[in-house]
C-alpha cells in the first residue's frame, strides 16, 4: 500500500533486518534509516562525507569509537564502511558494550581506557549509551556514565583532533565542547541534508 502512494520508502524500525524485508517486498526503492541495533547506512554516508571534508582523506587516519559499541548501529555501519579504507580503528568501551566481532579486523585496537589511545586519534566518534537497548534499567545504570567528554580530554589529544557524534546526545558530551574548533558534530549533522538529497536523487534517477 505504501509503495502505491510514494516514490521512495524510508524506514526506521526496531527490528534487525526490517528494512531488508521491506525492500524485498517493495517495487519502489527502500532506504534503511536504522534497523534496531544493526546498521544505519545513511548516517554512514554523511559520516564519511564529514570525515573527508574535515581531514581531506579517508585513508591513513586513526579513528576512535567511544561509548555504546554493542548496540550502536551508527558505529556498526561506519566501522564496516571504513574497512574499505586504510584507516586504523580504535574501539573504546566497557567490556559489556564491546564492538561485535564481525566489525573488528586484525589491526583494530580494543580498550576501555580512552586516555590511553586518545593521543593517537585523528577522529573521536562518540555515541550515547542507549537506554532503550538494555534488557533492564539496572543493566543500563551500570554503564550509563562510562564516558563523559569535556574540555579536559583535549589536554591529552592532538590539536587537530575532531570530535564527532551522530546525535542526539544525553550527557556524554559536555556543552562546553560545543563552541570548540575540535567539535564537528553540528557540522556533521548539517551534512545529512545534502548527503540525503544526493541519495534520494540517486535512487530516483535524478541528475
Amino acid at each position: 500500500m505504501i509503495s502505491s502512494y510514494a516514490d521512495v520508502i524510508v524506514i526506521r524500525h526496531p527490528e534487525i533486518g526490517s528494512a531488508e524485508i521491506a525492500a524485498n517486498a517493495s517495487p519502489i526503492p527502500v532506504i534503511n534509516a536504522g534497523d534496531g541495533p544493526n546498521e544505519h547506512p545513511t548516517q554512514t554516508l554523511l559520516d564519511l562525507y564529514t570525515i573527508k571534508k574535515l581531514k581531506g582523506t579517508l585513508d591513513g587516519l586513526n579513528i576512535g569509537f567511544v561509548g555504546d559499541l554493542k548496540y550502536g548501529r551508527t558505529v556498526h555501519s561506519l566501522a564496516k564502511a571504513l574497512k574499505h579504507f586504510n584507516s586504523k580503528l580504535f574501539f573504546i568501551s566497557p567490556q559489556s558494550l564491546a564492538m561485535p566481532e564481525e566489525f573488528i579486523n586484525k589491526d583494530s585496537v580494543q580498550t576501555d581506557n580512552l586516555n590511553k589511545v586518545l593521543p593517537e586519534l585523528d577522529i573521536l566518534y562518540a555515541t550515547r549509551i542507549q537506554k532503550e537497548r538494555f534488557p533492564t534499567l539496572q543493566d543500563y545504570d551500570k554503564v550509563r556514565h562510562s564516558y563523559r567528554l569535556d574540555k579536559s580530554i583535549l589536554t591529552n589529544a592532538k590539536p587537530q583532533l575532531k570530535i564527532m557524534h551522530p546525535l542526539p546526545r544525553v550527557d556524554e558530551l559536555h556543552p562546553e565542547l560545543d563552541q570548540l574548533e575540535q567539535s564537528a558534530y553540528f557540522e556533521q549533522s548539517a551534512n545529512g541534508v545534502p548527503v540525503r538529497q544526493a541519495l534520494l536523487s540517486l535512487v530516483l534517477g535524478i541528475e
